[in-house]
């Protein structure tokens, strides 16, 4: 049985002060106690690396530390050479979900009344820290490492059936479906939420299609989702 705590994420109030989004700075959308990340989800990704779809989602944490807006440099630590993106649809948590003793393969079935909305994330990993250990705290958590916005879509109704595309320097390096994913957000959910209860605005990166590279010092990567917008941010020598 889920439980639900807390209130619903407050929604933005009518009637307020309108401006060109052109002539503002944007945030990230949320602040996340934890982002969730989901790694070997796209089927064209399995296939590129010769490998079978697995049997359970295959999650991953980022620091809240790691969260960046849009716009913001996306900051190379010192001696990695190996920085590479992965565009990821996002989803944002709207309400409390835990589901304690529930089985994790269960998908959740009513999973649109958790969900707040959609927005774009980055999983900018760090290769050179990942690739010598099995822990991908490092390579994963580092500040500026979770890119997400440039805002919540709240209206969008057919999340499994999105065009993503990733582009450096307006060159195309991604360009998927997210009706490529192996598991679905329901099925997400429903595995995650087994064991780890999911807060308002908490953000589930839901997997990237294959084409991740490395990217340079000066390289603009922008994630471009269907419905949602575009998040951009530059590539800058970090501490």
């Amino acid at each position: 049985m889920r439980k639900l705590v807390g209130s619903v994420y407050e929604q933005p109030k009518v009637g307020g002060e309108v401006g060109l989004v052109d002539g503002l700075r944007l945030l990230a959308p949320c602040e996340p106690t934890k982002a969730v990340c989901v790694g070997r989800n796209y089927h064209a990704l399995l296939a590129s690396r010769g490998a079978t779809p697995p049997t359970q989602p295959f999650t991953f944490l980022k620091a809240p530390n790691a969260v960046v807006g849009p716009g913001e440099a996306i900051l190379r630590p010192h001696g990695v050479e190996r920085l590479v993106y992965e565009g990821e649809l996002t989803v944002v948590m709207g309400r409390t979900l835990a589901q304690p003793g529930a089985s994790a393969m269960n998908p959740v079935e009513d999973w649109r009344d958790y969900v707040l909305g959609y927005t774009c994330g980055n999983d900018v990993t760090a290769l050179d820290w990942q690739d010598p250990t099995v822990q991908w705290a490092r390579a994963k958590s580092a500040d500026t490492f979770c890119p997400i916005g440039p805002w919540i879509e709240t209206d969008l109704r057919e999340p499994g059936k999105l065009r993503l595309r990733t582009t450096v320097n307006a060159e195309v390096r991604q360009d998927g479906s997210t009706a490529d994913m192996v598991f679905d957000i329901p099925a997400l959910l429903g595995f995650i939420s087994a064991s780890l209860t999911l807060y308002p605005g908490d953000v589930i990166l839901t997997g990237t299609p294959p084409g991740a590279a490395p990217l340079a010092d000066g390289d603009v990567v922008t994630v471009d989702i269907e419905g949602i917008g575009r998040l951009s941010n530059p590539i800058a020598a970090g501490r």
